[in-house]
């Protein structure tokens, strides 16, 4: 585990996106694994960047995102679909068909986790961007998942749920349920870089370098790949 201490959410995202940059540079057909959420927002503000002013291309790019919500459509302001779209790929060069969101339509949603499932196995991640829950979660993978799911359903933990309200306008109205790349998943990836900002991240940062590797905390598993980068700013790794 690679350990980069940043100042802020600024310098985390800029220390990030030089990655991911670098990572297209030297093979511009890298397979993307992509995390939503508050975290990756400026690292992809800053990929754009790099793209308008012509360092990178994304035209060749296969992507897969870590996971959707399941009870409410495409459509919707708050589905990660709209949310990849509207931060990063209606911005640069990428080819539509190499774009991979899980689909949640909830009529075909035993199909579609395995669908995805054996599409992700034909590919290796090159890079896969991660953020962490307060709990401790990756991906949607909550505290007592097994380390060996590969893309499946998850009820989401109530803690997540309360973290993700403030995108939506109540508690209610966020989803209990997603479809996530499992655990399994994440761990083939060839290298990872896990982000976070924020004095609620520093318990879930402490446990997961310190701590022992358990289902408890989900990113504990990282300790076990060969090649993560963790990037924090002060506040959240101020337990370290």
């Amino acid at each position: 585990m690679k350990i980069i201490k940043c100042t802020d959410y600024e310098d985390v995202s800029q220390k990030a996106s030089e990655l991911v940059i670098q990572q297209i540079k030297i093979n511009p057909k890298s397979v993307l694994g992509l995390a939503t959420g508050s975290t990756p927002i400026k690292l992809y503000d800053n990929l754009v960047k790099a793209y308008q002013r012509k360092e990178i291309s994304f035209k060749n790019v296969l992507s897969y995102n870590l996971d959707e919500y399941i009870g409410i459509n495409r459509e919707h302001s708050q589905s990660y679909y709209q949310y990849m779209y509207k931060h990063l790929f209606s911005l640069v060069d990428m080819n539509k068909k190499n774009i991979h969101i899980p689909n949640n339509d909830e009529k075909q949603i035993d199909k579609i986790t395995q669908l995805y499932n054996e599409d992700l196995n034909k590919h290796q991640i090159d890079l896969q961007i991660l953020g962490i829950g307060s709990n401790g979660h990756i991906g949607f993978n909550e505290p007592g998942t097994p380390f060996e799911n590969e893309t499946f359903i998850v009820e989401l933990d109530e803690q997540t749920r309360k973290d993700n309200k403030r995108f939506f306008k109540s508690l209610d109205e966020v989803p209990k349920y997603a479809i996530t790349m499992g655990i399994k998943n994440i761990m083939r990836s060839k290298k990872i870089i896990l982000m976070a900002s924020g004095i609620e991240k520093a318990n879930a940062i402490h446990k997961m370098i310190n701590g022992t590797v358990t289902e408890d905390l989900p990113a504990s598993i990282l300790q076990r790949h060969p090649d993560v980068t963790i990037i924090i700013d002060q506040l959240a790794g101020s337990k370290l």
